[in-house]
């Protein structure tokens, strides 16, 4: 079953890859792998604050929680399983971009993103839906970029998912 997982996995990041083919679609993921660096969140966090402060104080306490367990989590995972990237692991395999460590497992971008996408369609319901695709994308171009394997998005996508609900479980106390 392993097996049938491994190859699953790797199937799907070159079928992701291919698209990289594509300069129109090549510029677009790396547009939304960049979109998550980090700098999206501030300009979120501030707009939250100076156009709805009386959710401020409650969408930062979340939020700042949420992150507090997300990334210790997400670093010891990353030591916990060391998965080289595939650009290291495949054959033929090229990366459009550097990433920020050695190691591809959990996807750190998808988990901030869907920590992000969960903690606005939490206080914005109504933009829940764009919020997620976004989150999405994110996670694609992180292995159509060929830095990422599917699963380690699908993991940093629980990952970022789990810290909110622990976080919004722990504040509604």
């Amino acid at each position: 079953m392993l097996n049938g997982l491994l190859y699953l996995d790797t199937s799907t990041y070159f079928w992701l890859k291919k698209l990289q083919h594509n300069p129109l679609i090549s510029k677009l993921n790396l547009i939304f792998s960049h979109s998550g660096d980090g700098h999206l969140y501030a300009l979120i966090a501030a707009c939250v604050w100076a156009f709805q402060p009386l959710l401020a104080d409650e969408f930062f306490k979340v939020g700042i929680l949420a992150f507090v367990i997300e990334l210790p989590a997400f670093l010891f995972l990353k030591s916990a399983v060391k998965r080289d990237r595939p650009f290291v692991k495949l054959d033929n395999c090229t990366k459009s971009l550097e990433p920020s460590d050695k190691f591809s497992m959990p996807s750190g971008h998808t988990a901030a993103a869907f920590l992000m996408a969960g903690l606005l369609a939490n206080f914005y319901l109504e933009y829940s839906f764009w919020m997620y695709c976004w989150a999405a994308l994110v996670g694609n171009s992180r292995v159509a970029t060929g830095v990422h394997y599917p699963s380690d998005v699908i993991a940093g996508a629980c990952l970022g998912g789990s810290a909110l609900f622990l976080s919004l479980s722990i504040l509604s106390l």
